[in-house]
């Protein structure tokens, strides 16, 4: 009876992805004449898994920006609590999920006096558990052993503040603000994940004169969170969320200028992936019998490198509503981008559409905005990649008519998926008695290209017993070469 080990490997990795939609809105009341600009952020208050779901819970906030009856520029805010689910069988309760939420589109409709703004939102669920498998360890075979790669996951978070001041044109109000995150360094040291960026404010302000004005600034950032898996040239992947943000002016009047105070408070959620070397068994046969293989698949999932590419585009626009040349532009805000990989006949590429809220002033002295977007195609050294693309820097001109080009600088970042797959073997079961030849010495002519593992299963030889009667032979082989057997023949007297 043939004897077999079996091993159980045990960890911990990211077991599958999900991805949800939401609708969430808010009601504003009859003071709301003309919607200019309406800006939504999302921030997630929790999220667990259940039987057959994810649910999550947040909050929304939306501000908007508009002209009341009297034409004059106003800002109002709301926010709302929103609760959703995803299904999927796969999901129960052992699981942990990470919920990335982001705003996809932005609608404003009027019933009747009141104003509503709603948002779909979009939540990207990473799930994590435990990652099993069996794999043969020993027994009463010849076995192949290889290191089989395996990716496990560790769960990381922490929390950080930063504030920024600086010094604009003076302005008589702040209307709306909206952030951006932008990772630009994600290192692994010694117990250490270390994360750097920058947090793209935008800003909307009114001037004393009743003028639109709009202004950015780049506010970096870092963040260190304590991991003990983390080591030099682990790979690692993070999300940054911008919890609160606080911003408040100081005038100067005498001087024509403001001076702002950005605070803001970030949440970091990461995940540093280790690499781990399984000392498993890929193949096997017995030297008497034959012997059926049962197969698994070790799967593990994690990220690789890192690109980050800056690109200056410009271009013609596609507008939400005619612009005319008495129309005087005045401001640009609430940069944003979608993007996505793709392959194309000259590779792969980020292709994708960067757009804006431009403001202009009617000729009968009423604002409106109009919605602008750029397209964008930018070649990539990417395979499986995400993406993620900051708008900066986006200025908006009328040359013709009718028509707006306008200009951007866009950040984006790059990184590859990965994945590892391995076949091992699960477990074996002896079969029927092999038939025994009695020759002193065997020639077998072997398949060119064979090596020696290959040679000595289809002999139902050890490897070294391979090796030691042919000593001369080189792997793999070469056509037409022959391959000697001996075999100890006892001598009866």
């Amino acid at each position: 009876m043939m004897k077999t080990e079996t091993q159980t490997f045990r960890g911990y990795g990211k077991r599958k992805e999900l991805n949800a939609q939401t609708a969430v809105e808010c009601r504003f009341g009859q003071e709301v004449e003309t919607v200019l600009t309406v800006h939504c952020s999302a921030v997630l208050t929790g999220a667990d898994v259940g039987n057959g779901e994810v649910r999550y819970f947040g909050k929304a906030h939306f501000s908007i920006v508009y002209e009341d009856a009297e034409k004059r520029v106003c800002r109002a805010e709301k926010g709302v609590e929103f609760s959703a689910s995803v299904k999927d069988e796969f999901c129960f309760p052992a699981l942990t999920a990470r919920v990335a939420l982001s705003v996809e589109n932005i609608a404003v409709r009027r019933e009747g006096a009141s104003v509503y703004a709603q948002a779909l939102l979009g939540a990207d669920v990473s799930l994590y558990g435990q990652q099993t498998f069996d794999y043969l360890s020993g027994g009463d075979l010849v076995l192949r052993r290889e290191p089989v790669k395996v990716l496990t996951a560790h769960l990381v978070s922490g929390t950080a503040e930063t504030d920024d001041e600086f010094e604009t044109e003076f302005v008589g109000d702040i209307l709306q603000h909206a952030e951006t995150v932008n990772l630009s360094e994600l290192v692994c040291e010694t117990g250490l994940l270390k994360i750097e960026g920058e947090i793209n404010l935008c800003v909307l302000a009114l001037k004393s004169s009743g003028v639109l004005t709009s202004f950015e600034r780049l506010v970096p950032f870092s963040i260190e969170i304590p991991c003990e898996a983390a080591s030099f040239g682990a790979s690692a992947e993070a999300r940054i969320h911008v919890m609160n943000a606080s911003i408040h002016a100081e005038a100067d009047e005498e001087k024509g200028k403001c001076r702002l105070f950005a605070e803001f408070t970030l949440a970091a959620e990461g995940c540093v992936y280790e690499e781990t070397a399984v000392d498993a068994v890929t193949d096997a046969f017995s030297l008497t019998n034959a012997a059926s293989l049962t197969f698994a698949t070790a799967e593990s999932g994690g990220v690789g490198d890192i690109l980050h590419v800056t690109e200056r585009i410009s271009g013609k626009c596609a507008l939400s509503s005619p612009v005319a040349f008495s129309d005087v532009l005045q401001a640009v805000t609430l940069q944003r981008a979608e993007a996505n990989l793709v392959n194309t006949a000259d590779g792969k590429r980020v292709e994708g559409v960067a757009m804006a809220t431009l403001l202009v002033l009617g000729a009968d002295g009423s604002h409106r905005g109009v919605e602008l977007s750029l397209p964008f195609s930018i070649a990539v050294d990417a395979q499986n990649a995400s993406v993620s693309v900051l708008v900066c820097g986006m200025s908006a001109r009328q040359k013709q008519e009718g028509e707006i080009d306008a200009e951007a600088t866009l950040k984006i970042t790059v990184q590859e998926r990965r994945k590892i797959s391995a076949r091992l073997v699960a477990n074996a079961e002896e079969g029927e008695q092999l038939p025994v030849c009695d020759s002193a010495v065997s020639v077998y002519i072997p398949r060119a290209g064979d090596g020696l593992w290959e040679l000595a299963k289809s002999l139902k030889k050890t490897p070294e017993d391979v090796s030691a009667s042919n000593p001369d032979i080189e792997f793999p082989v070469k056509e037409g070469q022959r391959v000697i057997v001996y075999r100890k023949k006892s001598v009866i007297r």
